[in-house]
Order: structure tokens, then C-alpha cells, then sequence
């Protein structure tokens, strides 16, 4: 007699604590690095501020600004998710299908972030991370899928790569500054109000674009990937959500000019990037406005990119056969994305965000997710009514939807990197995710979190889904 879907998913979650606790101690303390950037498409997030004598590791803390003092930046993270959803309505499935029994899987992210200033204005910044762990049914099934920090190439011993390596080049354009933003992937202190930044080398298209304060960092915020960034939009990665590539910034306080030019993956999905970079590029160009409404800050940013890929047409994909999905056509193919990506203070602990993106959806996606329409908006709180400043409470949604290409190419039986369920009752994909996020002691977060996917991979016939997770997080 098979157990209740609550008590089934909670053995499963059991059988995977036992191993997991032993799993994020060792590498998290082994490693206990990471610079805020998530796994798959990583962003930069804020590890401990304040005095030294504050941190949870304070001897490492002082070490920290006495570095930084001789020019040199030293900063780590470790990132644990177990994940698990409960058994829930499955008529049929597909290769690309979320599984309907009740699932758990846990994921661990570390890394160790190293920086050296160089001239004025120049500094290098390298990341060394180690990643373990796989997404629920290996990160399929949901097109907004439920954890950021899943890898499409998951596995189940430690794998080291190095997902950073850049040069970033600062020129002042003023002679007044502002206070730095925080960002763990630059060395502390106050920045030119208005400068140029060239930023060169290998990193994530997210560490410059899209940014959002309330919704853009899996391991602090919102873990689905929707909710991190903009659904509709091919962002450039290889399958680990890493890229090469140049982006120039201007900013003056008011306003903002990002452009970036980038490599593209060679394969859908895949791990290696097209080599040919004149035949194989995305660019991406962002306009942000800065602004205050009654005292609260806000910001408006607008989005366009275009990806030239060796990307199948929906057309061509039914003339030579579903399995050549994953097989590159003999040209490349131009894709067009926009977004708009807004966030607005409404209170002093209490904020916004909204985003809308599109995507032209003639062709394949190649490397995000398997979406060509999309909305998200959401709050986010500050614990200060309770006496928990530093906890945060979120609440997000996204609607997703799909070109008429797709869902004929799904209906009929074909299977995408993310989604495909061997047939199709449409129904845009509506996922809705729920946040704690507790400050233990300074550097030490821990994460209560449920998400309600309907329609997962757009089938209505599929689901509704229910997922939950705990995320543990050590940053210094």
C-alpha cells in the first residue's frame, strides 16, 4: 500500500538529511568559500557586514579587511537546498517530465572568491567553486524550475570548476563618490558617482544584467529560476549558467547604460561554447533609471537582446524528426528577447518587483529555460516589525507561456532540455513561491521555502505540484 504523498516525501526527505547534513559540513567548512553567485546562472550576493566582532567567524573577519587594506579580496559562501515535492496528478509522462512520486533532492554550492587590485581602477577577480547535488528529476519538468541552484549537469561527487575569471577596469568620470553597493564580487568602499566600467573575462551575464533588489539571488532570495531572473529571456550560459564575454557600463547615480557582447553555447543546453564568434553571439543592451517616489528608491530597467545560434526552427524540427532536437541545423538562427525589469520601495521594510520579458519564439531556446512569454511580480519584507531586521519574508509569482511553434512541437510528442510530456492539454505554466529567510548569527542564514507549480511544462492535465525546501547558507 503506497504511503500518503506527505508521509512518502518526508522519508524521502529523511533518507536524504542523513547524508546531506555530513555532505554541506564537509565541504562547506572544508571549502567555507564563495563569493554570492549562484550555481547555474549565479548572482552576486551579500555575505556579512558589519564590524568584525560581529561575524560568526571574527578572526577571519579582521583577516578579511587587512587584506583588502594590502589589496587583495578574500571572500566565500556555501550554499545547501534540499528540495522535495509530494506525489501529486499524473495521467502520463515523457522523458522531460517532473516526476509524480514524491522526490527529494538536495544540491551543495561552494565557493572561494579571490581578488587583487592591480592599477587604479583594476582588479581580478577569480572563483574557484566546488557544486554536488542534483535538481528534482535531474531539472526537468518545470519550465520555471523550482531551484536556481540545480545544475542540468548534476552529480553526485564534488565537481571543481572555475565559473569566474575577469579583469574589471573602473574609470571616474566625477570627482564626488558614493557608497559601494555591497556587491561581494568588488572590493569595499565608496565608487565614482558617475563612471565607465569594462568588465572582461568569464562570468554570468547576471552578474551585470537584470539586476533586481528584491528578486535576483537564489542563494538569499527566490530560488525559482523565474523569479531570479527574467523567464522569457535566452540569457547567454553554458549547462552551469557560465559564459565569456565583454560588457561596458556607464553610470552616474540617475541613470544607467549597460552593453555586452558574449559567447553562446555550441549545443542546446550544452557545456561547451561555438567558438566561431563571428557566426555565434548574443548581445545584450540595458537601460536603467533610478528614481525616488516620496522618498522610497526605485528603478526601471529595460532589456533587449538578440542571440544568433545554430538553433532549429520549429518547422525544421517536425520535417527531420524529433530526435534531431539536439542536433545542430546546418545555419545559425537570430533570436530576439526583451524585458522589463522594475523594483519600487513601498515602505521602509516592505518592497517590490516586477518583470515582464518576451522572446520572439520562432526558434528553439538554447540555453535558459523553455519559455517565450512571461510575467513575474512579488513582495519582499524585512522582519523589523518583529524585531528581526536582518530576516525577509518573500512572496513571489510567475506566469509563463509558449509560442504556437512549441506547443504544436510539444503536443505532438516532442521533448525540449526542460520540458516534454509526450502530449499536451495546454495551459500557461503559473508557479508561486513562499519565503523565510532567518539570519541565524552573521554569515549563517537559514530558509523555510514552498513553491505551487500548476500546469507544470504547460499541461494542464499535469500537477497541481507542491514543493518545499530548506536552504542553509554560510557566507564570510
Amino acid at each position: 500500500m503506497p504511503l500518503p504523498p506527505s508521509r512518502s516525501l518526508f522519508r524521502a526527505i529523511r533518507r536524504r538529511l542523513a547524508g546531506a547534513a555530513l555532505a554541506l559540513a564537509a565541504p562547506a567548512f572544508a571549502s567555507l568559500a564563495g563569493p554570492a553567485a549562484a550555481q547555474g546562472y549565479g548572482s552576486a550576493a551579500v555575505a556579512n557586514i558589519g564590524p568584525p566582532e560581529a561575524a560568526l567567524f571574527p578572526d577571519l573577519a579582521a583577516l578579511q579587511d587587512r587584506l583588502e587594506d594590502e589589496g587583495w579580496l578574500l571572500r566565500g559562501q556555501a550554499t545547501f537546498i534540499l528540495q522535495g515535492n509530494t506525489r501529486f496528478n499524473s495521467p502520463y509522462r515523457g522523458a522531460g517530465s517532473l516526476s509524480p512520486a514524491a522526490n527529494a533532492r538536495n544540491t551543495l554550492s561552494t565557493d572561494l572568491l579571490l581578488g587583487r587590485r592591480l592599477w587604479r581602477g583594476a582588479e581580478v577577480i577569480v572563483d574557484a567553486s566546488v557544486t554536488r547535488g542534483f535538481g528534482l528529476s535531474n531539472s526537468t519538468g518545470a519550465a520555471a524550475f523550482p531551484n536556481n541552484e540545480a545544475f542540468r549537469l548534476g552529480s553526485s561527487e564534488p565537481t571543481f570548476f572555475v565559473p569566474r575569471a575577469f579583469l574589471r577596469q573602473t574609470i571616474a568620470l566625477s570627482g564626488d563618490t558614493v557608497p559601494d553597493d555591497e556587491d561581494p564580487l568588488r572590493f569595499n568602499g565608496p565608487m565614482p558617482r558617475e563612471r565607465l566600467t569594462l568588465t572582461i573575462g568569464k562570468f554570468s551575464v547576471w552578474d551585470i544584467f537584470d539586476d533586481n533588489l528584491y528578486a535576483h539571488d537564489a542563494r538569499t532570495q527566490f530560488i525559482n529560476w523565474a523569479l531570479v531572473g527574467a523567464g522569457a529571456f535566452d540569457f547567454s550560459a553554458d549547462a552551469r549558467g557560465w559564459t565569456y564575454g565583454a560588457a561596458l557600463e556607464w553610470e552616474n547615480g540617475n541613470w544607467a547604460i549597460r552593453a555586452g557582447a558574449f559567447q553562446v553555447a555550441r549545443r542546446v543546453n550544452g557545456l561547451f561554447m561555438d567558438p566561431g564568434v563571428t557566426r555565434a553571439w548574443q548581445v545584450i543592451g540595458q537601460v536603467d533609471r533610478f528614481y525616488e517616489i516620496g522618498g522610497r528608491a526605485g528603478a526601471v530597467r529595460l532589456l533587449y537582446g538578440a542571440s544568433r545560434t545554430r538553433q532549429s526552427n520549429w518547422g525544421e524540427l517536425f520535417e527531420n524528426g524529433f530526435d534531431t532536437f539536439d542536433k545542430n541545423p546546418a545555419g545559425y538562427r537570430l533570436k530576439q528577447m526583451l524585458a522589463l525589469n522594475m523594483e519600487q520601495a513601498l515602505t521602509e521594510d516592505l518592497g517590490a518587483f516586477l518583470r515582464l520579458s518576451w522572446n520572439d519564439g520562432r526558434t528553439q531556446n538554447w540555453m535558459f529555460t523553455e519559455m517565450d512569454r512571461a510575467v513575474s511580480a512579488g513582495l519582499s519584507l524585512r522582519g523589523l516589525r518583529w524585531g528581526r531586521e536582518a530576516d525577509t519574508v518573500g512572496l513571489g509569482t510567475n506566469i509563463g507561456w509558449i509560442s504556437a511553434g512549441r506547443r504544436q512541437y510539444l503536443a505532438a510528442g516532442g521533448i525540449g532540455f526542460i520540458t516534454g510530456d509526450g502530449r499536451l492539454n495546454y495551459s500557461p505554466e503559473w508557479s508561486t513561491e513562499l519565503y523565510y529567510d532567518a539570519r541565524i548569527a552573521p554569515g549563517l542564514n537559514l530558509a523555510l521555502n514552498y513553491q505551487l507549480i500548476a500546469n507544470p511544462a504547460y499541461n494542464a492535465d499535469r500537477g497541481p505540484v507542491n514543493v518545499f525546501a530548506l536552504r542553509t547558507r554560510i557566507a564570510f
